[in-house]
């Protein structure tokens, strides 16, 4: 696949996990989602993949998911698994496709004809982050905070206040960095205390604020959530609007604007305001 077969990934800003041994609840999670990622990987015991793979094929007779809003979790490359999936895939209309645990540039050959969002969650994926997000294939990147820690050998992704370790905050901005010097998208980490929704509000503020183009859940509740942190408010709208037309009116590179000096980067903030609105 070349880079100009490549469709620029934009589903999000809620992308919501879904067992696939779990069909019954494949059409509720499409429903409140923006988009739904089929899981076939860790949401799935071993003795339930094939009944999994299953699953995804028997929706196909009662009409199926959007393929423009459906995402399928494979297993790792080099595991028997995965060639299961790939079986079972070349079945179905779904062609974009998660990879899990994806730690080099090569793995990415072994999902041609596919948009692949590469899933790093391993030290080996942190590492090779720019590699892979470099492939024409990849449409995007996400990192994985709990699996990167039991790779490194470590026990929790995050401190006892729930802020992040160190390590965790230095994998989750190369990803971003890779992902976005690529010109791929970057996908957030998904935010495993579900209760805790003042938590995930501050992280998917920061989500969006870094630059983050969706956010991944794990539970139907998170979806609004994530949404509301995406979407601007009326305010921050007409103030974009505002700044833009005042650009466009002084014709100058750098102006004063409200006591305040901008230019090219503050724009781009207003723009991509913008851009979350839908204008």
């Amino acid at each position: 696949m070349r880079s100009s077969d490549v469709t620029p990934f934009t589903m999000g800003p809620a992308l919501l996990f879904c067992p696939a041994d779990r069909p019954e609840r494949f059409g509720k999670a499409a429903d409140r989602s923006d988009a739904v990622i089929l899981d076939l990987e860790d949401a799935v015991a071993p003795a339930d993949k094939p009944g999994a793979r299953a699953a995804i094929l028997e929706q196909m007779g009662t009409g199926g998911l959007d393929p423009q809003r459906t995402i399928v979790r494979v297993n790792p490359v080099g595991t028997p698994e995965f060639e299961l999936d790939l079986e079972a895939l070349a079945k179905t209309p779904y062609r974009t496709v998660m990879l899990a645990k994806a730690e080099g540039a090569e793995q990415l050959t072994a999902l041609e004809g596919y948009q692949v969002i590469a899933l790093c969650e391993t030290a080996a994926g942190i590492v090779n982050a720019s590699a892979i997000a470099a492939e024409p294939n990849v449409v995007g990147l996400m990192w994985g905070a709990e699996d990167l820690l039991a790779s490194l050998g470590g026990l929790s992704s995050r401190n006892d206040d729930g802020g992040y370790r160190a390590v965790a905050l230095h994998s989750r901005s190369a990803v971003l960095l890779a992902a976005k010097a690529a010109g791929k998208e970057a996908i957030d980490s998904v935010y495993v205390n579900i209760p805790d929704l003042e938590g995930l509000v501050a992280e998917s503020r920061d989500a969006v604020a870094s630059g983050f183009g969706a956010k991944a859940c794990i539970h139907p509740n998170q979806v609004a959530v994530v949404r509301e942190a995406y979407a601007p408010t009326d305010e921050a709208v007409a103030q974009a609007m505002e700044l833009l037309e005042a650009a466009a009116s002084a014709g100058t590179g750098v102006f004063q604007f409200k006591g305040k000096m901008i230019d090219g980067p503050i724009l781009k903030h207003a723009q991509a305001t913008l851009r979350r609105a839908g204008h």
